[in-house]
């Protein structure tokens, strides 16, 4: 994992614990996030990325389950599950870091990560609106961990919009 993101999620999980940020709050709500943006972006085998994540709402501590599915332009897919925490820094202002582990393929031009499990950390940085919603970017580092002898990972950058799952299957949505 990169220094700077390694560092971000040790002081984001830092300050949730010392107090100066509030974690999650248990009023809010599961939410349905779509993501776009630029896989393996320090690298020249860059490439554009879409994601699409469940976050639930319920607690486990102080974490929360998640699960998603990445597709990149060259093919590649990427289905993971793992726990996030919320912290809040007022009431707009959300930083996220998340740890995943799932199942990588390459496809057919994608990226070779050396192993077919793969890690994900990420430090996500979000504004949260009046109905919940969130608009954020996130920076994440995918790897096997040293599974393989060939570790190279592949980092992402993306733009993520969070909609409470209740506004996605809420009747008004579905005209019932």
């Amino acid at each position: 994992m990169p220094f700077s993101v390694r560092t971000f999620c040790a002081l984001a999980l830092f300050l949730g614990l010392s107090g100066t940020a509030t974690q999650a709050r248990a009023e809010d709500p599961d939410f349905m996030v779509f993501s776009a943006g630029v896989h393996d972006y320090n690298d020249d085998g860059r490439t554009g990325e879409v994601r699409l994540e469940y976050r639930s709402d319920i607690d486990w501590w102080f974490l929360r389950p998640f699960s998603g599915f990445t597709y990149t332009a060259d093919k590649a897919m990427y289905g993971y599950a793992g726990v996030f925490v919320d912290l809040f820094f007022g009431r707009r202002v959300v930083l996220q870091p998340s740890f995943a582990a799932g199942a990588y393929s390459r496809g057919a031009e994608g990226k070779n990560l050396g192993h077919w499990i793969e890690f994900r950390s990420q430090l996500e940085l979000a504004y949260r609106f009046d109905d919940r919603s969130r608009i954020g970017l996130s920076v994440n580092h995918i790897s096997n961990a040293s599974l393989d002898a060939d570790n190279p990972g592949a980092e992402s950058f993306v733009l993520t919009y969070a909609v409470p799952f209740d506004q996605i299957s809420g009747k008004n949505l579905w005209g019932d």
